[in-house]
């Protein structure tokens, strides 16, 4: 295949490329951003408490921080073709650390959703530019082990998230998570400043306004919808929930249209012709709901149920998330090797498998459960991922990369706006039933039991979504490429 204008040139042709610090400084600051989507789970309780503010309130720091990537991404797909490499990393990288600042002064929830947002449209920049980044500077005989280090992004932010936010509230204050971000940041500023080149082509493909508009309103108005309904006794009744689901439904379905009769559409959906792309971006997507689903109830539950302290329950958590990041290059390499269905099948087998074990979490749960339970989702998830996500991307052609990772990377954060959503909803709701049955509401012991009730139901429905991915991942094949596809 011969690269066209536009297209990703291969490692040869970029000059003076030095992949460790460049990987290093998008690493770093791309972890930071994939940390901000859990370590705030763990000050949950002390923001309802400071801002006397209710779950479904305060769900909006993950699911506004989530659903903000999941807006911009497709746009950073397209800003990769307008801007210089190192334009959009000192951009992106310097929003982020103005919204930490924000959010590290914060004395209110509406300042400090302001500061989330900013932190989230940085990392909405960087995350497409940081696939698209490994893409070109690893050689494609190495891209599955390129992509276990992106994974490495992915896994090791939200899994060391709870562990370090846990110290910090108990040593200092939750303010202290956004301060340790920024100061990891500005290392990540100076090395990348110091080291970035840029690599990729600048074409400027026209940015088509109506579909920027389009995607904006019919991802918002679903995840609007979703995180709307744990806040009133309508549920999905609640007229605010109904029009902003039609709402977004309609927006999207438009989107689709627009974008399909484009000939520079802002998302190239015909990448979606690609079936091993489809299914490795329907196992990312499945994989992300869950994750965010689960992340948000198992601190909730020890905290709030176990009354654990935060320090303790970061510990608890603790070897599932190193597991996840010493398995991520193994599991990259073992891709290489042996391709994706090995990998994926067990990886959704182990995923479901303790989901269904979180879903009976009592009251009598031990930390060694929750341990062992937290581990091997955690294991399974990185067995699903980056097997998913490069087998996905190796089917499409070099110059559709670029749309590849911007589509995969936006439903990857709708997918986990959607999965925080709904589990907050599914809990709120399962809460409201029990509390309506139970003979004697006003004890607080049984609101107590009605949380733990909606906290199961929450968590078989992440279950539930990893079955969905099991049944997908039997029709995964493996997509081979060669080197010479890229001369």
């Amino acid at each position: 295949m011969v690269l066209q204008a536009g297209s990703i040139p291969d490692q040869q042709q970029v000059p003076n490329v030095k992949v460790l610090p460049i990987m290093f400084s998008l690493m770093l600051a791309g972890i930071i951003g994939t940390f901000n989507e859990t370590a705030i789970n763990i000050a949950i309780s002390d923001l309802i408490n400071q801002f006397s503010i209710t779950e479904s309130t305060v769900q909006w720091l993950s699911s506004g921080y989530l659903l903000t990537l999941g807006i911009l991404v497709p746009v950073s797909g397209l800003l990769i073709q307008w801007f210089t490499t190192r334009q959009l990393f000192l951009a992106a990288v310097l929003i982020s650390i103005v919204g930490s600042a924000v959010g590290g002064v914060a004395g209110s929830f509406e300042i400090l959703l302001l500061g989330r947002i900013l932190q989230a449209v940085g990392a909405g920049l960087l995350f497409p530019l940081m696939f698209n980044t490994a893409l070109i500077i690893f050689p494609v005989e190495k891209r599955g082990s390129a992509m276990g280090l992106v994974t490495l992004v992915f896994t090791v932010g939200p899994a060391i998230g709870p562990t370090v936010s846990g110290l910090l509230l108990v040593t200092l204050s939750w303010h202290w998570i956004f301060w340790v971000s920024l100061i990891t940041l500005l290392v990540a500023l100076v090395v990348g400043a110091a080291s970035m080149k840029n690599v990729s082509p600048i074409t400027k493909p026209r940015i088509d306004v109506y579909s920027l508009i389009l995607s904006t309103l019919g991802f918002g108005g679903i995840v609007f919808a979703v995180s709307t309904v744990g806040e009133s006794d309508h549920g999905w009744n609640n007229p605010k929930v109904i029009v902003s689901l039609i709402l977004g439904v309609v927006a999207l379905v438009l989107f689709v249209v627009r974008q399909l009769n484009m000939k520079e559409p802002l998302m190239n959906l015909r990448t979606l012709k690609k079936p091993m792309f489809v299914i490795g971006t329907a196992l990312v997507f499945v994989c992300m709901m869950s994750e965010m689903a689960a992340m948000f109830i198992i601190p909730m539950f020890m905290i709030r149920v176990l009354e654990i302290n935060a320090l303790t329950v970061g510990l608890i958590l603790l070897p599932g998330s190193i597991l996840s990041a010493v398995l991520s290059p193994a599991v990259g390499a073992l891709f290489d090797k042996y391709g994706p269905k090995f990998l994926v099948v067990p990886g959704l087998i182990l995923a479901a498998g303790s989901l269904w074990f979180f879903s009976s979490i009592s009251m009598a749960s031990t930390i060694t459960f929750i341990i062992i339970m937290h581990s091997c989702l955690m294991i399974g998830i990185v067995m699903v991922w980056m097997p998913s996500q490069s087998n996905g991307l190796n089917q499409l052609p070099a110059e559709m990369y670029p749309d590849g990772t911007a589509i995969m990377s936006t439903l990857q954060q709708i997918a986990g706006a959607l999965g925080l959503a709904v589990a907050v909803s599914v809990m709120t709701s399962g809460a409201a039933k029990f509390m309506k049955d139970a003979p004697n509401p006003t004890d607080p012991a049984t609101g107590t039991l009605a949380l733990v009730d909606g906290m199961q139901s929450a968590m078989l429905y992440a279950m539930f979504i990893a079955i969905a991915g099991l049944i997908l991942a039997v029709f995964i094949r493996r997509v081979r490429v060669t080197q010479s596809e890229w001369s």
